[in-house]
């Protein structure tokens, strides 16, 4: 029997165990269990319920253990930004606040007052969004959290399953870039951030990086002989890492709740541009640096299709069905307006949005979901060309993958609206990546090449070739001047 791997894969809606084997130079995998992620309310605000996702984790072990005989390791991904804090005996203090917490609202300008904007960004080299670790810390602090004022180490939060899984504490190097603390040209902890925020360095742990054995599995797991591997621990730098490419100049977008685009580069790319155009350079496989933006993806979509659920069941092929149907470009939203974060009403909000800015606004299910797949084609278009303007590059592909490469309508979109091929797949690149770097920490796998070959040979994919680029042409105009008036009265990601 092949050898196998396990791959945790937890998302801000749900979690995932995942197995996959390498076999004659291709790999399977398969969901051995799926359990739900869900916040709790505390009297300061929403938490993550880690008893719950480490009990899912060790029902996902027992199903792993069952499954196979020839586990050799484990690695985890989860979401960024979200960390807890830990007692000197190595005891969580309290469950990990919930990035969707609003506490931490407002305190990118407030925090400015300390260290300006640019300073920040310069040595951070991280987009300045209110979820970002570092204004969490800030909150704690202006609120006096009692918490805060105990802790004996901080973790982020997939190192704090894999000091549960070791007994080790360490900070994995993609998510530690994402915390807005960590310098990416010291590749360490920055210092000045952190005496702004009046923080100790030895609250938190050294860097360690993707691709290495951490340690064993504790035996309270149910086996001791199992590897933990630190994988790329941020669940898009795992995701990125199962790209399919075959050259250096793609796009990848990485399509889910959220949609993170970008480009990989040997080195942090920092400067007056793309501290501007807000991009944010997060770690990779290898240590490479995702430059990359952060923009609000089929996440407004989900939302909205809550909304309806209450009325109607609709699956996605439906809502797409819908929206071929409606005519193009009724109405057009700004994606990278933080008002469209969580709303109370995600098709309220849309609605008023058009109003504001002299649009018709959608009424049918179809207009709304249009709107929303039409707005975020526009934005991928916008990304690309700030990402050209800084890097002086071209690029002759994207890359669309997860949740996102199975909407065949936004593929086309995409490709329509960039006039660049787009390839789509593939959908469970997170785990894919995850398992594949367990691979390359055992042996199995000797380079990001090699890894990349396995996925191009295991899983299909989809083409799509740019097709009616004029009409996308004479709205990209439109829509660039509605996003620039946005902007001035808006809060931009």
């Amino acid at each position: 029997m092949s050898d196998t791997y396990l791959a945790f894969d937890l998302g801000a809606e749900s979690g995932r165990a995942i197995l996959g084997r390498i076999k004659k130079g291709k790999l399977t995998i398969k969901e051995i269990h799926r359990f739900s992620n869900k916040t709790i309310r505390l009297s300061d605000g929403l938490h993550w319920d880690i008893e719950h996702l480490l009990r899912e984790i060790k029902n996902g072990l027992k199903f792993a253990f069952a499954e196979s005989s020839g586990l050799k390791s484990i690695g985890i991904d989860t979401w960024g930004v979200d960390f807890g804090l830990f007692d000197e005996n190595e005891k969580l203090l309290a469950p990990p606040f919930s990035y969707r917490d609003p506490g931490t609202r407002g305190l990118v300008d407030k925090f400015s007052k300390l260290m300006k904007k640019e300073e920040l960004y310069k040595r951070t080299g991280i987009q300045l969004l209110e979820i970002n670790t570092i204004y969490r810390l800030y909150a704690m602090i202006l609120s006096e959290n009692e918490i805060l004022k105990r802790a004996h180490s901080l973790l982020l939060l997939p190192d704090i399953f894999n000091l549960f899984f070791t007994g080790i504490k360490a900070s994995e190097f993609t998510f530690a870039t994402t915390t807005q603390l960590f310098n990416p040209v010291e590749r360490d902890w920055d210092s000045e951030v952190l005496k702004c925020l009046n923080i100790k360095r030895g609250l938190f742990q050294k860097i360690a990086y993707p691709g290495m054995v951490l340690g064993k599995l504790k035996k309270d797991f149910g086996q001791s002989d199992i590897d933990v591997v630190l994988v790329a621990s941020h669940d898009t730098a795992s995701a990125v890492a199962a790209v399919p490419a075959n050259q250096k100049d793609f796009i990848y977008i990485s399509s889910g709740t959220w949609s993170l685009m970008g480009i990989e580069s040997d080195r942090p790319i920092i400067n007056q541009k793309s501290f501007e155009y807000n991009f944010t350079n997060e770690g990779g496989i290898g240590q490479t640096f995702r430059f990359l933006k952060n923009i609000l993806g089929l996440g407004i979509l989900h939302s909205c299709k809550k909304e309806w659920e209450g009325k109607q069941y609709l699956d996605y092929n439906t809502l797409i069905n819908l929206a071929r149907n409606e005519a193009p470009f009724l109405s057009i939203i700004n994606p990278f307006d933080i008002r469209f974060l969580s709303p109370r009403s995600m098709t309220e909000e849309i609605k008023k949005f058009c109003i504001e800015t002299g649009q018709q606004s959608p009424q049918t299910i179809g207009q709304f979901v249009r709107c929303i797949l039409e707005s975020l084609s526009l934005a991928y278009r916008h990304t690309l060309e700030q990402i050209k303007e800084i890097t002086d590059r071209d690029f002759t592909v994207i890359h669309i993958i997860g949740g996102g490469s199975l909407n065949e309508i936004l593929c086309q979109f995409t490709a329509d609206a960039t006039g660049i091929p787009v390839y789509a797949g593939p959908v469970e690149a997170t785990a894919i990546g995850n398992i594949l770097t367990q691979a390359m920490a055992k042996g199995e796998l000797n380079s990001m090449n090699e890894l990349r070959n396995i996925v191009r040979k295991s899983f299909p994919f989809n083409e799509y070739i740019p097709g009616d680029t004029k009409s996308w042409d004479d709205i990209y105009g439109y829509y660039r001047e509605l996003v620039n008036k946005n902007f001035k009265k808006g809060r931009k990601l």
